[in-house]
């Protein structure tokens, strides 16, 4: 079975979602639930450096939150992408409304 796993920690004007596993029409749920939370709250921070897969359902998370988020005047950064995490995104033709950083110093 394909597990997903999510540590949330807080920053000053964040909160970072430690990503790890698979994100799929399986696990997506417990992704989307944490994901729409917290953009709703602050700027949020995914750090997808351990994510292995990431399918249809987890990019379509990804660009709900970047919407939801711009109209509450939050900000969504995807942290590190994985290899996997980066070509998906790329595949959607639309990676230039996604924020890809490198280090937490980056969050405005």
């Amino acid at each position: 079975m394909e597990n997903i796993a999510i540590v949330e920690k807080n920053g000053p004007n964040y909160s970072l979602l430690e990503v790890s596993g698979t994100i799929n029409s399986y696990t997506y749920t417990e992704f989307q639930a944490k994901v729409y939370a917290l953009i709703k709250q602050t700027n949020l921070v995914l750090d997808m450096s351990r994510v292995v897969n990431l399918s249809s359902s987890g990019l379509g998370v990804l660009m709900a939150a970047v919407d939801d988020g711009e109209s509450l005047g939050h900000k969504l950064y995807i942290m590190k992408p994985s290899e996997v995490v980066r070509l998906a995104i790329e595949s959607t033709g639309f990676s230039e409304m996604f924020t890809v950083i490198f280090a937490l110093t980056e969050v405005i």
